[in-house]
Order: structure tokens, then sequence, then C-alpha cells
């Protein structure tokens, strides 16, 4: 679906700000924690019904995370991979360079046409391996 299908919403466009002003990947609670103070009557409901209209709108994706039965939420603003901490759970971007050629490789092989690639590393971060 496209963005002008959906209603503006004063919370939903505020949610998206909230999400694109952290790096922290956060997950629905932290978001709903951060917006019930500025809207009041902001339910849990409400906040999963925007955060589904954002990932349809492909302005955010949700992220689900291996041994984790919390998703995470990131702004779609450029290609990039996840790294994850199977330790600490932090996740981190790192730039996609190369992942057209590699969504080309796979359309021209299989005569698929790709709309969403994800790919997500676990390992341990520098901190986590240092300790």
């Amino acid at each position: 679906m496209t963005v002008s299908k959906f209603r503006k919403s004063a919370q939903r466009e505020r949610l998206f700000q909230v999400i694109a002003a952290t790096d922290t990947h956060p997950t629905a609670q932290w978001l709903y924690d951060q917006l019930k103070p500025e809207f009041p009557s902001l339910s849990l409901g409400n906040l999963y019904r925007n955060l589904h209209i954002l990932q349809e709108q492909g302005r955010i994706e949700r992220l689900n995370i291996p041994g984790s039965d919390t998703d995470r939420y990131d702004v779609m603003d450029t290609p990039h991979y996840h790294l994850i901490c199977t330790s600490c759970n932090r996740i981190f971007d790192v730039p996609a360079e190369g992942l057209d050629g590699v969504i080309a490789r796979v359309q021209g092989t299989a005569g698929f046409t790709v709309s969403q690639a994800y790919v997500q590393f676990t390992g341990l971060c520098a901190d986590c391996r240092n300790r």
C-alpha cells in the first residue's frame, strides 16, 4: 500500500519521528513509554496499529530478533544490514554496499522479482567479546 491510502495521523507521524531519531532499534514498549506523556490517550493497540501502517507504507521495518520474543523497529531510510549481538542484544546498522548486485543476481537466476530483502548477522559485538 502507498502512503496516500492512509489518513494523516499526528500520533503516527510522531511515532515515525521517534523511531527515526534513535539508533537503538526500539521495541514497541519503549516507543509507547516515549509517546504516552505526549499522547495521554495512546493505547498499546493504537501504537501497534500505527506501527503496522508505517510498515505497510514502507517507512519502517519490523525486526524479528532470533531468540527474542520482542520485535524491534527501524526506519527504512537506506539499504543496510543488521548486526545483532547475541549477548547484549544491541543491533548495529551496516551499509548494504553491493546489495543491489546480490538482488540483481537473485532476480536473474530465479526469474524472481524481489520487493524487499532483509539480511541479519548474529554474533558478539566488540564490547561483549572483550568482557
